[in-house]
């Protein structure tokens, strides 16, 4: 049995979605800003994936700005608002669980002279809206806060923060970095006071290289790339029409019967963090229910390094994530884990599960099995 537990890393494609990618590149290949049929036909293509996208988020199909992905949606959110605003002030607000898109982001404006503060977060991995509330200064002109921590599945509590903000200031712009709940949660930017939200097509089971940033028409900020003037010129070149289609049907799908799909997801987690319990030294990071996102569990395992467990499954035909896949290339402590105060011991024996449309109770049991048959030997083995 093959069992895949690394979604948040990525996702298989929906066979809708591969179909309408195929078409595309094969048949309906013009450039959308050509004038003839087959041009036409193209921009139909990103004209229906805006529509449809807008309408999961109940606003207009022109504040919709494809891009490459979400580490492009929020370097754009970032950098390109930070700049068009730095003239009413030079401080941003964000935490110390964030992606490294935007980590490294804010890192750029620093050295470009904004200042930035990172809040901390509670044993769970939510900020403190009391926290947030003494941060903002007369200069804030941005807070960034995501709404689903990509490694323990904490889900930040976005419309009270954005109340807190505009109740202090309402020109303080609130970006969202939404890449792991776009799909999970039902998000209405207008109505929880979200000014930008970025998002990733291939975490919902649609293509990679493809994502959008939502911008509020009110927001002030600078293209990211210039030259012909495609999307409205905040975004030139051309569109990558295969995987904006792509993009629209995968977020048809997993908004369609949204509430079911998300129940289920979270009985595998809530059935996952139960059979994790039955193993000696596991300690579940995530919250059950509702308490946290659908997908993720995160656990550490005492006495096992965390790669080592994650090759040994590999052998076995489990596939998980040591952490943030983004991040697995540069191997270091992890600031959420650190941030909620996972014990020392157990900070390089961490694993995250993470569940699609695909999974089954099945593959987690052939999980658990394995586990509890490796966790002994490679105990055994560190020790020695």
């Amino acid at each position: 049995m093959e069992a895949y537990f690394d979604n948040s890393a990525t996702t298989r494609v929906l066979e809708p979605v591969k179909d309408i990618v195929v078409k595309i590149m094969t048949e309906d290949y013009g450039n959308p800003s050509a004038k003839h049929k087959k041009g036409m036909a193209a921009e139909r293509y990103t004209k229906e994936a805006a529509e449809i996208i807008a309408g999961t988020l109940k606003v207009a199909p022109k504040e919709i700005v494809f891009t490459s992905g979400g580490s492009e949606s929020n370097n754009m959110a970032l950098i390109e608002t930070a700049m068009a605003n730095k003239r009413a002030g030079n401080h941003i607000i964000s935490t110390g669980i964030e992606h490294a898109s935007v980590y490294n982001s804010l890192a750029f404006l620093e050295e470009q002279g904004f200042s930035v503060t990172y809040l901390p977060v509670d044993a769970h991995g939510h900020i403190r809206l009391e926290e947030l509330e003494a941060a903002i200064r007369p200069e804030t002109i941005l807070v960034s806060i995501m709404y689903v921590n990509n490694e323990i599945g904490a889900v930040e509590p976005i419309e009270a923060i954005s109340k807190v903000i505009k109740k202090k200031n309402p020109s303080i712009l609130f970006h969202v970095d939404a890449i792991q709940a776009y799909g999970k949660f039902v998000i209405r930017p207008k109505r929880q006071g979200i000014d930008l939200l970025s998002v990733s097509a291939h975490k919902i089971h649609g293509p990679k290289g493809v994502g959008f940033l939502y911008i509020d028409q009110r927001v002030k900020i600078r293209p990211l790339i210039y030259g012909g003037g495609q999307q409205r010129g905040m975004r030139s070149g051309t569109e990558n029409v295969p995987g904006v289609a792509g993009m629209g049907v995968a977020a048809k799908i997993m908004y369609t019967d949204h509430g079911e799909k998300m129940q289920s997801m979270i009985a595998l987690k809530d059935y996952m963090i139960s059979r994790l319990s039955e193993i000696d030294g596991v300690t579940v990071n995530s919250l059950p229910g509702d308490f946290s996102a659908p997908q993720i569990v995160s656990a550490s395992f005492l006495g096992v390094r965390s790669e080592v467990l994650l090759h040994a499954l590999e052998e076995r035909d489990i596939y998980v994530s040591s952490g943030s896949a983004c991040s697995s290339n540069h191997p270091a402590v992890s600031g959420t884990l650190k941030g909620i105060g996972v014990k020392p011991e157990l900070l390089d024996s961490t694993l995250r599960f993470s569940f699609g449309v695909y999974n089954t109770k099945e593959e987690i049991d052939y999980c658990i099995d394995v586990l509890k048959e490796l966790m002994p030997v490679l105990r055994r083995y560190q020790r020695g």
